[in-house]
Parts: C-alpha cells; structure tokens; sequence
C-alpha cells in the first residue's frame, strides 16, 4: 500500500495567515477586472480621458513639461537623452511592435491566416478597410501641409475592437471575434510597412548594416539551439540601434525580431508530460527523506527546461509580455499621447482639416472599405464566410474596424511635426473612435441577436476552422 500523498499547505510557512487572507481578498476584485477582455480596452479609455481633461486643465503646463522630462544616461564621454515622450514612443512600443510581430507570426503559422482561403477573406477586407479611409483622407485633407497624414486612419486598435465586441455578449459569435483577430493583425503589418516605407526618414548605409549584424547575432543563437530568452535582449537592442540609425522608426525592430521568434515548440505538451512523468516516477521510487536538496534542484531544474518548452518561444513570449502590454506600456502611450489642447485657438483651419478628413476616414471609410472588400471577394469565390455569420455581423465588424486609436495615434506622430496639425489628427481620432465605438454598440444591439447553437462555432478555435462558400 502507497503511502498517503501529503497534501499542499495552503500558505508559504513564513507568512501570516490573517494578513495573507486580507491581501487575496483585496486582489480578487483586480483578478477578476484582469481577466475580462474589455480591461485593456478600459484602461486605454481612461488613460486617454486623464490625458485630454489635463491637457486641457489649469495644469496643461505641467503635462507638456512631464512628457518634455529629458531622460538619459551617460558613460565616460558618451552621453545619450531624450525626452520621456521619446522614451515612450521609442522605447517601450518596440515591446508593442515585438508582441504584434509575434501575433502576426503566430497567425500565420498556425492560425486564422495559415491556410488561404481562410485567410483571403480578412486580408481583403484589411487592404480595402486601409485603402478606403486614405483615400476619403486625401480626398478632405488632401493640400500640400496636410497630405502626409492619409495613413493615420487606417489602423484599427483591436484591445478597443475586442472591448466592445465583449460588450455586445452573446450577440457575438466566435466566428466574429477571430475574423476580427485576423482583419487587425493584417492591418497591423499593413500600418507598419506603411511606416517603413513612407514615415522614415533618409536610410544610413551604416545603421542598415548594424541592424543586419543585430538580426544576424539572432539567428545565429537560435541556430546553436540557445534558448534563454534573455540572451537575445543584447542582439535585439543592436538591431534597434541599427534602425534607429538608419532613420527607419526603431520600432520597425520590434516587427522583425518578433516575425523571427520561433513558433514551434522543442517538448510541447506531450514531451512535457512525458519528461515530468519520468521525474516524478524516478522521485516516488525512492525513500523521501533519502533525497539531497541537491537532488531535488536537479530534479526540479529539468521539470522546468520541460515546462518552459512546451510552448514555443513566441507563444510563451506573449503569454508573459501581453499583459505588461495591454495594461501599462498602451496606457501610458494612450496617456502621453492623447493630451489635446482644445482652448485657446490651438486648432486652425488646416488642423480641423485634417480632424475631419481623420474621422470621416475611420467612421466611414474604415467600414465602407470592409464591406466592399469582403463582398468582393465572395463574389469572386475566392475567400470563405465562417459558418454563422451574415451581412449584419459584417456589418457590426466594419463598425468596430474604425476603432483607430493607439495605431493611429502612433502614425499621427510621425506623420505631422506641425503641433497645431498633430493635435487636429489627434482629436481626429479620439472623436473617430468614440463615435464609431458607440455605432457598434448601438447597432449591435439592434442587428444582432444572441447566438443559438447551430452550424455557428462555439469556440475560438471552432471558428478558425469553420467556414463555408
């Protein structure tokens, strides 16, 4: 007869127990908000709202002169500072850039846009929801001054998009939510060639090169099978010095080395099980007072090489990264970027210009170009419907599409230098967003009914292999 397996305690020894209860109450009600989809999407409304009220308050110095804080380091007679906002747009959405270079990898590989006639249907209805909304730009804002900003409104920020298909509940078939997955990781790779190729400035020959030996020292750790993550931070900030060099935006960095993170795992589930099987079995054999702290280390070391790569790189990277991004590094870029002044005669013409043309670009132009685009290409027979959805679903996605927000305010800041006409391409896309956010909730509660089971998919993963002619 085995002997009884001891059961966990269930609290460190060295804490106290009437505290400790104290702390996971307080912690339950954050858990919770956590795990709810529409959080970051929440956060990134308040950011925002903070943002605007400041701006716009008896302390709108105060905001100008946060975000203006020069920020540094120097080393013998090398010195190197810029501003906070720097830092912000710079620094900390390259982490942004690497997660939805990973995304976009991912998806590819194994997901929505991994077999064509699945992916045909997003990638048409993502190039006609960008081509759409420039061209209803150039058409409103189309003078000399103001021209540069036509790619501020073809972005879509799918933590908004998600927060309000979440809102809609059961009138949102699965289907609906990974058809939208997929239109915004295209419109992600969409908006970053848009920055590459026409928001860089003059390329240098030699920040190129230090990029290529960035990206280089990258492939050649993974080809001599290195596999601690951190490792690759020293290649990584190579490459982004590289490209900050070049003139090319350095979050164009965050793009590439995320696309080279590997997406298949070493062990996967399987080799996780079976290793940890091994161990445990080897452990259970023998005498438990016979076992060094030595041993047990030893033991332990290799259950977590197992348990680390059961996930490939890219999957572990944004389980761990997603949540520092979605609740601090877009908030604090939605907070430093979002701060509009609206008094004092800031905006001219030019500026409510480009306002308008920001606006009518993402509340019209985003679902018209959605919807022609996907008509066509069903038409066409050449991309596939998901099983359960109809024009009026498609039509709520169009809605939600125009959710521009921290895409499109990025490209503002580097489409305009011009303070008046970036605060114009800024209000442009905070009222954009408002507005198109309220039409989906409204309309989506109008069209849509709640899901009944049927030949609809009931989960994420039914949906991305669930279509029909």
């Amino acid at each position: 007869m085995s002997p009884p397996v001891p059961s966990r305690p269930t609290s460190p020894p060295e804490a106290w127990e009437p505290l400790l209860r104290i702390v996971r109450l307080a912690s339950r009600p954050l858990e919770r908000f956590l795990h709810i989809q529409a959080a970051s999407g929440i956060l990134l409304l308040v950011a925002a709202a903070v943002a605007l009220a400041w701006a716009n308050s008896p302390w709108a110095e105060s905001y100008t002169r946060l975000w203006h804080t020069p920020v540094g380091f120097r080393l013998g007679a090398f010195s190197f500072e810029r501003s906070l906002e720097w830092v912000v747009n710079d620094g900390l959405m390259v982490i942004f850039f690497f997660v939805v270079g990973m995304e976009i990898r991912r998806e590819v590989h194994h997901g929505e846009l991994s077999e064509w006639r699945r992916a045909a249907l997003p990638i048409a209805a993502a190039l006609g929801g960008m081509l759409a909304p420039a061209l209803l730009y150039l058409a409103f804002a189309g003078a000399p001054e103001t021209k540069s900003g036509w790619g501020v409104p073809m972005a879509t920020d799918i933590a908004f998009a998600l927060g309000i298909l979440t809102l809609l509940g059961q009138r949102v078939p699965p289907a609906l939510r990974v058809l939208l997955l997929a239109l915004a990781v295209i419109d992600d790779l969409g908006a970053i060639v848009v920055i590459a190729l026409f928001y860089s400035s003059g390329v240098s020959l030699v920040g190129l090169q230090t990029a290529a030996l960035g990206f280089v020292g990258v492939l050649a750790m993974q080809w001599v099978g290195v596999r601690s993550k951190w490792a690759y931070v020293v290649p990584a900030l190579v490459a982004w010095a590289g490209i900050y060099a070049a003139g090319i935006h350095p979050t164009i960095a965050g793009v590439i080395v995320g696309l080279m993170t590997p997406v298949r795992a070493w062990l996967g589930p399987q080799g996780l099980l079976v290793d940890v099987r091994q161990k445990l079995e080897t452990l259970g054999q023998q005498a438990t007072d016979a076992h060094s702290p030595e041993d047990l280390s030893r033991v332990l070391r290799h259950v977590d090489v197992a348990r680390r790569e059961a996930l490939s790189p890219a999957e572990s990277l944004i389980e761990s990264l997603h949540p520092w991004v979605a609740y601090g590094i877009m908030p604090v870029f939605a907070l430093a970027n979002a701060g509009v002044q609206l008094s004092g005669g800031t905006l001219g013409a030019s500026a409510w210009s480009v306002a308008t043309a920001v606006a009518v670009g993402l509340v019209v132009g985003k679902p018209v170009g959605v919807l022609l685009a996907i008509g066509a290409t069903l038409r066409l027979r050449i991309g596939t419907l998901p099983a359960g959805l109809t024009v009026r679903h498609l039509v709520v996605l169009g809605l939600v599409a125009g959710v521009g927000f921290t895409m499109a305010l990025f490209i503002a800041q580097l489409a305009f230098t011009d303070p008046g006409l970036l605060a114009g391409a800024k209000l442009g896309v905070l009222a954009a967003s408002a507005c198109a956010a309220v039409l989906a909730l409204v309309l989506g509660r109008l069209l849509l009914s709640p899901v009944t089971p049927g030949n609809a998919a009931r989960s994420a993963d039914e949906a991305e292999s669930s279509t029909e002619l």
